[in-house]
């Protein structure tokens, strides 16, 4: 996701929840709890001060006319949950789920709003019914789609055409992982392109992927 979108999303975020919370509760500062999915600020700095600096543009202060609660799980599943619902008991007015945390939000709640940031591919996760009508409590900005899958791997074909085997980074901690692997392999049997899935469940994991990845000797990666 571009800084730009990022910056616009959480700038709607802010405008239109606070904004209604502020109106109901006139005495009360609006509480937004974030679930982002690294271990600490420092990791998320890009987006962290994106998102500071989204709500300041809308006129939100962290501290001041808004309050921030944000929570850093480390990637580790039972943590998402342990801090989605920690989230839902301090009753934030509206909640924001950072790519995987948004399903554990969900789970976590069915009444609070929640806002995703780029979430790979919303439906397939089973946080809308569909682009046109979310329905429920979650809505958000999607950048992938497993439906793109195929399609991406017909751009790098084009672009490169003696492409014949081409890696996948995928976190299998995401349940959709399983589908872009599957919706990339069957494009790949068409298009003549081998395709292998390499696991990077957290930050340490990259570099082994990549020695995994020099092993099998791909042409490409994606």
């Amino acid at each position: 996701m571009r800084r730009r979108e990022f910056i616009t999303l959480l700038g709607s975020t802010a405008a239109m929840w606070p904004r209604l919370a502020r109106a109901q509760r006139p005495h009360r500062i609006p509480k937004i709890g974030v679930l982002w999915h690294a271990a600490n600020i420092e990791e998320e700095t890009p987006y962290y001060q994106s998102l500071v600096e989204g709500f300041r543009k809308q006129g939100y202060v962290d501290g001041q006319n808004i309050m921030l609660e944000h929570r850093f799980p480390d990637e580790v599943p039972e943590v998402f949950d342990r801090m989605a619902a920690e989230l839902v008991s301090l009753k934030c007015d509206v909640l924001v789920g950072a790519g995987a945390a948004a399903p554990h939000l969900k789970k976590a709640t069915k009444t609070i709003p929640i806002v995703f940031l780029f979430g790979f591919d919303p439906i397939g996760a089973g946080l809308i019914e569909n682009f046109a009508r979310p329905g429920g409590n979650v809505t958000g900005l999607s950048n992938l789609s497993v439906q793109l899958s195929a399609k991406r791997l017909q751009y790098l074909k084009e672009i490169v055409p003696t492409v014949t085997r081409v890696g996948l980074l995928i976190n299998p901690n995401v349940k959709i992982s399983s589908l872009y692997v599957q919706e990339a392999t069957e494009a790949g049997i068409k298009l003549g392109v081998d395709t292998q899935g390499f696991e990077v469940r957290a930050l340490g994991d990259f570099e082994p992927a990549f020695d995994a990845c020099k092993g099998w000797s791909l042409t490409a990666k994606a």
